[in-house]
């Protein structure tokens, strides 16, 4: 039986940002429901311990996220949060309580890809959150920056992220520049169960991009899978579309999809260092997974 590290669900494809870095789905916006996710959990318990809100749209949209967390306390998940952190300060009370709270990231470079945000308003609520976090659970918290470009001699987002940094700086009264300490894909602890992470920006696959000669490795059905907010499963957590549709958790059993002939294809195609849907052979994620680089 198929264990996996990293098991997406989608809770909702909706966002309330329009970030520049993340395009918008084309799919039907949905909220999955209590029931669904009860019976989802049923069925993949024998497959993870550890399961992740999201994979698009923003979890702390979602008005039962106090409901799913304790499901997943009930059923015996740890739950790890990505969120753009706009609404921490809304539904901070459903989330500080729960046991089934394992990790929050939170995306901070989403303040850069969006107009009209207040940016001191954002990061202290952020940090307000993190400070009472800290002292009230076990949560671990990861705030992210992941925007630089690829040329960093010229990096004009690094000017842009310091002025983030020095209020976060403050925050744990640190005696060193994070960014010269903090190397892209490498995070840094920066206080007792807080690190900072910052990376280059990156695109979501799509059809429409240039393939390439499909050489690379991935842990997609590997070490993590993902489930659409419909249902659909796909093999990881950038098929943001589903495109790579391996069947649907709602009317098939979880096993049979995972063993299906064309999950076993993407599987045993990556075992031999070569990328066998379309899809994937238009990810530049693929080159990075080979260093055990992480989309969670």
């Amino acid at each position: 039986m198929k264990r996996f590290k990293k098991f997406y669900i989608e809770i909702t494809n909706v966002c309330n940002l329009a970030c520049s870095f993340c395009p918008q789905t084309r799919r039907k916006a949905e909220f999955m429901k209590v029931d669904t996710f009860g019976k989802i959990l049923d069925k993949i318990k024998p497959h993870t311990d550890y399961i992740y809100f999201h994979v698009k749209g923003e979890p702390l949209l979602h008005p039962e996220i106090d409901k799913f967390l304790d499901l997943s306390c009930e059923k015996g998940f740890k739950v790890n949060i990505t969120t753009n952190g706009t609404l921490i300060n809304k539904v901070k009370d459903k989330l500080m309580s729960k046991p089934a709270l394992r990790q929050v990231n939170f995306s901070l470079h989403s303040f850069y890809g969006n107009e009209g945000c207040n940016k001191d308003e954002y990061i202290n609520n952020i940090l307000s959150f993190v400070r009472e976090a800290r002292a009230k659970t076990d949560v671990i918290l990861s705030l992210r920056l992941w925007n630089l470009e690829q040329d960093n001699a010229v990096n004009l987002e690094i000017k842009r992220n310091n002025e983030l940094l020095e209020i976060i700086e403050k925050e744990f009264a640190l005696t060193y520049k994070i960014q010269e300490e903090v190397t892209p894909a490498r995070g840094i602890k920066i206080a007792d169960k807080v690190y900072l992470n910052q990376d280059h920006t990156f695109q979501w696959p799509d059809l429409n991009e240039e393939e390439d000669d499909g050489v690379g490795f991935c842990y997609g059905l590997r070490n993590q899978v993902a489930i659409l907010v419909d249902g659909t499963v796909v093999p990881c957590c950038l098929d943001g579309e589903g495109i790579i549709n391996l069947g649907n958790i709602n009317s098939m059993p979880f096993s049979e999809i995972v063993e299906s002939e064309r999950a076993n294809n993407i599987f045993d195609g990556f075992s031999r260092r070569h990328a066998v849907e379309e899809l994937c052979r238009k990810c530049g994620y693929r080159k990075k997974f080979g260093t055990d680089y992480s989309c969670n």
